[in-house]
């Protein structure tokens, strides 16, 4: 009942709630057990009884004043994400359902008992009862796990059949050709329509024009290039990169000012709130290469396609980093990588010391990163001590910036160097700062004082704040915009501007481009939020 990072409604509170009920009476149960195999002594009596009593009425009074503050816990982090507060409505829903699914855990918990006893009597027919449990233990757990493991297999699998068969219903429905010899998919194109999927086609096809952009900055403006190559479009992360780079060079990417190579997430997406604005920024004239790599949402493709990710982000960013080795360096377009969520994560595994020592690439832009990227955790743990974890400062900010939805990297200590690397990342994001190791420890972000959005009754509990976390994961893209993991397009722009250097950009075009952005959908700056 305790806040965590998203506030719960009363269903995800109901069930975490009758999870972690079932999880403790069963820790308590087991330890119950092995006292009594061990034969230690125990309280009885008049004793015993008071003991009871006394721990019963702790525990009720315990829970009482928990439910009383637990509306206020919840209120007070809505209302620091302008969220509507809840009343006493959601309190007794909540308690409904968290008894209803402790008593269906425990009914589980039940039949399961009821098994062992059962196959335990069955042994106790042809062995000794201390061989008996033994053996009906062993037993009983082999059961689930081959019933557990068949199950989950043939949901994963499931997921994976639709996957590919929504992905088959778009290579048959794609719309028609894009009109123009710039776009990727054209009749003048290298790139294959049909088989580049709908999150790459919403790529191609939307974002601004370069009217949009000339009303918006008041001079001749460029249409923006977008190369974008489809899981189908090509057998190996190897080949998808390198017909990307063939379709560069026919659309003379390389002649712009700036290329940005980056990296979508699970399914595909590329999030409108980061590219359109920095398209505006450089009033066109700029190109965005991006490879699919999965069919995926984001949760399956963390699990079962990591390497796929990591080998696309490694295969583009190498072969397009090659050939603009080659190129003049004053003629040339400055270089960047760029990420959201999952990403974030491909994009980093792929800016190696190659991409960052030998002729190095211009910067780096990413938001979202998940927890367990090693780059990111590198530069977080190399943060100067009187930083915090979710907003650290490293040296004098030269090189590595942070922003978030209350910072936008633009003042450091010191002044930018020759790369410029910038993470946006939300304070109240569980996937940038789950911790695998709260399950007994704090993790390292609850050491220091609450940021804006996190609340200031936010405590370390054992087992708890694991599971917490956990679910605030599930629930963090459908967090308002600026919080969790719901990333918009306002808060992409300050760090663009400060990676991206654009000519002639001051602070007042930042709160100019981000009042345009907020107008909303359908001028070429989209609030679409979210990552897929």
């Amino acid at each position: 009942m305790t806040p965590s990072l998203i506030p719960r409604g009363a269903v995800e509170q109901g069930i975490l709630g009758g999870v972690i009920i079932a999880i403790g009476y069963l820790l308590g149960q087991s330890l119950s057990l092995i006292w009594q195999a061990a034969d230690l002594p125990r309280l009885s009596g008049r004793i015993g009884t008071v003991f009871d009593t006394l721990l019963t009425l702790a525990v009720i009074a315990l829970t009482i004043w928990i439910l009383v503050y637990s509306l206020e816990w919840q209120n007070e982090l809505r209302g620091k994400m302008d969220m509507e507060a809840v009343e006493g409505r959601h309190l007794a829903r909540l308690i409904t359902l968290t008894s209803l699914t402790f008593l269906g855990l425990y009914a589980v918990g039940a039949l399961v008992a009821a098994l062992f006893r059962w196959v335990r009597a069955k042994f106790y027919r042809i062995m000794p009862p201390r061989r008996a449990n033994v053996l009906g233990v062993v037993t009983v757990f082999a059961i689930l796990f081959v019933v557990t493991r068949d199950g989950i297999f043939d949901r994963v699998v499931a997921s994976l059949d639709q996957s590919y068969e929504a992905a088959q219903e778009l290579f048959d429905v794609a719309p028609p050709l894009p009109p123009h010899a710039h776009q990727s998919g054209s009749t003048a194109s290298l790139i294959d329509w049909a088989a580049m999927g709908q999150p790459g086609r919403d790529f191609v096809l939307t974002g601004p024009t370069a009217k949009a952009i000339s009303a918006f900055t008041g001079q001749p403006a460029k249409e923006p290039l977008r190369v974008y190559v489809g899981r189908a479009n090509g057998e190996t992360p190897r080949e998808r990169a390198e017909l990307a780079l063939a379709e560069l060079i026919r659309v003379k990417a390389f002649e712009r000012e700036v290329l940005i190579v980056t990296s979508p997430t699970g399914t595909g997406w590329m999030d409108p709130g980061s590219h359109d604005p920095v398209e505006y920024m450089h009033n066109g004239d700029i190109a965005t290469v991006s490879v699919q790599y999965s069919y995926l949402q984001s949760p399956l493709a963390l699990i079962l396609e990591t390497r796929t990710g990591l080998d696309q982000a490694t295969a583009l960013l190498e072969v397009v980093h090659e050939y603009w080795e080659t190129l003049p360096k004053d003629t040339r377009p400055r270089l960047y990588a760029h990420g959201l969520s999952l990403g974030a994560w491909s994009s980093m595994y792929a800016t190696n010391l190659f991409r960052l020592l030998d002729d190095p690439i211009n910067g780096a832009f990413w938001a979202g990163p998940p927890f367990p990227s090693r780059f990111w955790q590198t530069i977080q743990n190399a943060r100067n001590s009187d930083s915090s974890w979710v907003l650290p400062e490293l040296g004098t900010g030269s090189l590595v910036r942070y922003a978030n939805h209350f910072h936008d990297a633009s003042e450091a200590p010191g002044p930018w160097g020759r790369m410029r690397i910038a993470f946006l990342q939300y304070s109240s994001d569980p996937i940038v700062f789950y911790d695998p190791f709260s399950l007994f420890r704090a993790p390292e972000w609850m050491n220091d004082p609450p940021a804006e959005d996190v609340s200031r009754h936010l405590v370390f509990i054992p087992i708890v704040t694991q599971f917490q976390l956990a679910l605030d994961m599930a629930l963090s893209f459908g967090a308002p915009p600026g919080h969790g993991h719901a990333y918009y397009a306002r808060d992409y722009i300050s760090p663009w501007a400060e990676v991206t250097a654009p000519a002639g950009w001051t602070r007042a075009d930042t709160k100019r481009l981000r009042a345009h952005c907020d107008l909303g959908v359908g001028l070429g700056c989209r609030n679409e939020i979210g990552a897929k």
